[in-house]
């Protein structure tokens, strides 16, 4: 009996082992990027399912996206002080007639003043969001910006300008996109009173974010149909549990 007892004991031990290990590797490869394991943890079938589109993605037909429960859609619309998304106004107007509910975003440029951005942002977009979902600003890392970060000071101050004007044209404030490592260096504590939207692709986002936010993009890698002749991929958003998306359109 002892013998028996011991024996299981053993293969008990053996199996956490087992487990424990391959939970580590699982772990290690996805904080290493080399892995997606977010779509194990996210209930598509029965969320909110939201996508964010530019030029990269070429044709996009809204319609056959919003068939496949797509039930929002972010639109690149301008970059920095000078840059407009050459596909912007008809995925726009196209959104609009498929009935899927759209916003536009500035991918925001640390190399040019907030005010010119925001001025770039607004005459891109046009005057009226009414019915739109609220606009939406994407602060990220691009270039040589990871290895050579720019000054907390200078980016907080660009970015309070730029979200200042855009809610001073709109009536609204903007929702910021960004990853929960650029959060932590310049936003955290300076912009509460704005929605975040956070990008987590290769872990769960309660993994390294405990803030409050309202979209998670949780893919990089999604593939639907309705995009031609640019890129295979599409991003994936999914909004909170807790939260509505009704909150995010502007009245």
């Amino acid at each position: 009996m002892k013998s028996k007892t011991k024996k299981s004991a053993v293969i008990l031990a053996a199996l956490i082992l087992i487990l424990s290990a391959a939970f580590l590797t699982v772990f290690l490869l996805a904080k290493q990027k080399k892995i997606f394991i977010n779509r194990w943890f996210v209930d598509e079938r029965n969320s909110v399912i939201g996508v964010d589109v530019s030029s990269y993605q070429a044709d996009i037909d809204m319609a056959k996206l919003k068939q496949q429960d797509i039930s929002f859609i972010y639109i690149k619309a301008s970059e920095g002080s000078g840059m407009q998304d050459p596909r912007f106004n008809e995925n726009w107007e196209n959104a609009k007639k498929a009935g899927l509910l759209a916003g536009a975003y500035h991918f925001f440029s640390y190399d040019s003043e907030g005010k010119t951005q925001a001025e770039n942002f607004i005459n891109t977009v046009g005057n009226d969001l009414k019915g739109r979902l609220i606009p939406a600003v994407d602060v990220e890392y691009y270039g040589n910006k990871e290895q050579f970060p720019p000054e907390k000071e200078e980016v907080v101050s660009q970015l309070k300008i730029f979200l200042e004007t855009v809610e001073e044209a709109y009536g609204v404030k903007p929702l910021i996109y960004t990853r929960p490592d650029i959060y932590k260096k310049y936003l955290k504590g300076q912009f509460d009173g704005y929605k975040k939207w956070i990008s987590s692709l290769y872990t769960p986002l309660g993994w390294n974010y405990k803030d409050d936010w309202y979209i998670w993009q949780y893919l990089n890698r999604g593939q639907l149909e309705g995009y031609t002749g640019g890129e295979t991929y599409i991003d994936l958003n999914i909004l909170n549990k807790n939260k509505k998306l009704e909150d995010l359109i502007v009245r």
